[in-house]
């Protein structure tokens, strides 16, 4: 078993590398370090009871799952977040927006068609309804990751559940609603 002394060290001695290695794949500073101070909590809380000889594989395998786990988060988020930009307002002025009020323009008339009001309102009421129709665990996990941007872990103790947990449902419900959009029309 390491001692905390030797997985200390061994943290301190990782951390540089572990986090270069993380900007080379994610790119941006911020979110390597933070996929790096997740890597070295799970590892930490995990795992530091196993010989320190294992810690750097397992450091390794769990620094490379956190920068996947990043790329899924991202790729989630990214999908979500272009399907409603989509139906706001172009321009950074608007940031104040509220996707569910209608779009009207400084003399009161709507800056878009009827026809685009309707279906922008079809499209808002079917994705609602689609969210609503989530099991109660799976829609409280989506709504925290992508709609509140809370992390894993904040997600997994609000909800008093694993981070594992918290993974399941949210993939269960984006995979959900991606098919019930999709068989309604609705495309990603």
């Amino acid at each position: 078993m390491a001692t905390d002394k030797e997985l200390s060290d061994f943290l301190e001695n990782v951390e540089r590398r572990a986090f270069k290695q993380a900007v080379y794949a994610v790119r941006k500073d911020e979110s390597a370090l933070d996929i790096v101070q997740d890597a070295m909590i799970k590892l930490a809380e995990k795992y530091g009871d196993k010989p320190a000889a294992e810690l750097p594989m397992l450091f390794q395998r769990i620094l490379q799952t956190t920068i996947l786990d990043y790329f899924r988060r991202e790729k989630v988020r990214n999908t979500w977040v272009s399907l409603f930009s989509s139906m706001g307002p172009s321009g950074g002025e608007h940031e104040d927006f509220d996707i569910l009020e209608s779009l009207e323009s400084e003399d009161g008339r709507s800056s878009e068609s009827s026809a685009d009001q309707i279906e922008r309102q079809q499209t808002l009421e079917i994705i609602d309804a689609e969210v609503q129709k989530l099991p109660a665990r799976q829609r409280e996990a989506f709504l925290m990751r992508y709609w509140q941007d809370m992390d894993v872990a904040e997600t997994a103790e609000a909800m008093g559940c694993s981070e594992g947990s918290v993974k399941t449902h949210c993939s269960r419900a984006t995979h959900a609603l991606a098919e019930a959009l999709a068989a309604k029309g609705l495309k990603l």
